[in-house]
């Protein structure tokens, strides 16, 4: 295929999701197929049509037991991606490359989690780690929080953030969630105080800026954009999408790195821009992965909404909340709706693009939707 020839030729035509919370009763693989069949009968297709899935290498369901549970026929086009919250627009790259090409025709993408009532992988801290683990757990960075909150210091040693500016974006990501019924966060609203006397994590990381544990599966599916037009659901094109690995990245928050400033946002956005026809300043709302809230201005940098270095300022005067410069996570996001590895995020995406988000953007068109900041990542550019 020529470069950009995935522009606008498929399209998001159904999105599912289960309700989320600390704790439901169903598995994970019952979990997936509701949000499979929900976004199925969005889109008015029938699960017999599906040919293609894609999910994340975490994910604990297969394509081969959920496709015999939800009566799937024929598949001739599987693939799951690795980097948890990086794999997250990858899954929709993967089904659009495989649509746009002739090798699937219906596809699905989907996660499914159980991490509110689950386990935590880091609680246990004998367990032996691959690298880059095994280097950085013998000084006490036992989990991703911490491994943030350093590169969160940095940043502030570097360019004054604070975390004021950290507050903005819980702030921001609440607020919505106080709008959304399905929100975990829902009337659970947020003030400057009860964010400050929070109990800290990992400092400089504090409650607020931790993402959820939820239980709860989505889903979306994929098909050409000529099929689309005759779809039960308004389109939501794939405009540009994109995946990010650095070179000689290394580890979560690239430490190894002489710039660990830069993550793979930066690798992922010059490919999403490079294909695209519009640009940052042209983006109506984004939803950016806020696994923890650093990683937003992080990543406006990474994608070029600001300076190097500014990213916190940005936050600054409203800028993340509608009306402002930039509404990101309209939903509430990973810290205040739920966190599934950020598939709500690309479902958020879609609605605002439809228009039938909670917290509706006014004549939104274009929406930049972001996976993992730090982990090797990927985005995707979304147009009404």
């Amino acid at each position: 295929m020529a470069a950009g020839a995935l522009k606008d030729a498929t399209a998001i035509v159904g999105i599912g999701q289960t309700p989320f919370a600390k704790q439901l009763p169903e598995s994970e693989k019952a979990l997936a197929c509701r949000a499979i069949l929900a976004a199925l009968d969005d889109a008015g297709i029938s699960p017999a049509e599906v040919d293609g899935f894609a999910s994340y290498t975490m994910e604990e369901t297969d394509e081969v037991e959920i496709a015999k549970a939800i009566g799937a026929g024929d598949v001739t086009f599987f693939s799951k991606v690795g980097y948890g919250g990086g794999g997250s627009c990858a899954t929709l790259a993967h089904l659009a490359s495989a649509v746009a090409t002739g090798q699937a025709s219906v596809g699905v993408a989907w996660r499914s989690r159980k991490r509110g009532s689950g386990r935590r992988p880091w609680t246990n801290t004998q367990v032996q780690l691959p690298t880059p683990g095994q280097w950085t757990r013998p000084y006490g960075l036992l989990r991703p929080a911490d491994e943030i909150g350093m590169l969160t210091r940095r940043h502030m040693h570097e360019y004054g953030t604070t975390r004021d500016h950290l507050f903005n974006v819980a702030l921001a990501c609440r607020n919505r969630a106080n709008q959304n019924p399905a929100a975990q966060m829902y009337e659970r609203p947020m003030t400057r105080e009860s964010y400050m006397t929070a109990r800290m994590i990992s400092d400089p990381l504090c409650l607020f800026d931790n993402c959820l544990e939820t239980d709860g599966a989505l889903a979306a599916v994929i098909v050409s954009a000529e099929r689309a037009r005759d779809c039960r659901q308004k389109p939501v094109y794939l405009h540009s999408v994109a995946q990010g690995l650095p070179a000689q990245h290394h580890g979560m928050v690239n430490y190894w790195n002489d710039d660990p400033l830069s993550g793979p946002a930066w690798t992922a956005a010059r490919q999403l821009w490079k294909q695209a026809d519009f640009g940052p300043e042209d983006i109506d709302v984004a939803q950016i992965y806020d696994a923890f809230t650093p990683l937003i201005p992080l990543s406006l940098e990474g994608y070029g909404f600001c300076g190097r270095g500014e990213g916190g300022a940005f936050t600054e005067g409203g800028a993340l909340e509608i009306g402002g410069r930039l509404p990101i996570n309209t939903s509430g996001g990973g810290l205040s709706e739920a966190y599934v590895h950020g598939f709500n995020l690309i479902t958020e995406g879609v609605k605002q693009l439809r228009g039938t988000s909670t917290a509706q953007v006014p004549d939104a068109a274009t929406c930049l939707v972001t996976a993992g900041e730090g982990v090797p990542t990927s985005a995707v550019l979304l147009r009404s």
